[in-house]
């Protein structure tokens, strides 16, 4: 990183921008048309034996479906606190932020496991909502992909 002074390591502080956030942007290289796919999502989150672990959910058919089928991996994006700060010129303008951006391996839930991808909605639900206790039909939890992000690497800074 080059500037030493705006980055965050500690895990109190990275669990703080991460609960902040409220979209996580995913970004996979599609080889087959040479060119890179990012996403926005809705998310869910943990620590699991020391890893952090996010958790999304979407169709079961599509390009983002598609793409964490056959790359297992992907590129993660999160910010918020975004503002800009005025100047007496142009280049004293600045922006404050907070951001984390790393990668990491990615996999669909099998439908066959349902208690896993009940877990995954329900960390969703958490995040969006703050509630803990709903309930997902087998119907609805068949439905829809889940998948689990385990990062591998991440980098967070702030300037506020």
């Amino acid at each position: 990183m080059r500037r030493k002074e705006r980055e965050i390591t500690e895990k109190d502080a990275i669990r703080s921008i991460i609960e902040e956030c409220k979209v996580l942007r995913l970004g996979f290289y599609d080889e087959e048309k040479d060119e890179v796919y990012i996403v926005p999502v809705n998310f869910g989150c943990e620590e699991k034996d020391g890893k952090l672990i996010f958790y999304i959910h979407g169709a079961k058919e599509g390009r983002k479906a598609e793409l964490i089928k056959r790359t297992g991996r992907a590129g993660f994006e999160l910010d918020c606190g975004c503002k800009i700060t005025d100047g007496p010129s142009a280049c004293a303008y600045s922006a404050n932020y907070k951001s984390i951006v790393g990668k990491g391996i990615i996999r669909m839930i099998p439908d066959s496991d349902r208690a896993e991808k009940k877990h995954a909605l329900m960390r969703i639900m958490l995040k969006n909502t703050g509630k803990a206790d709903w309930e997902f039909p087998d119907a609805a939890t068949d439905a829809v992909m889940t998948a689990v992000l385990e990062v591998t690497e991440l980098c967070a800074k702030a300037h506020v």
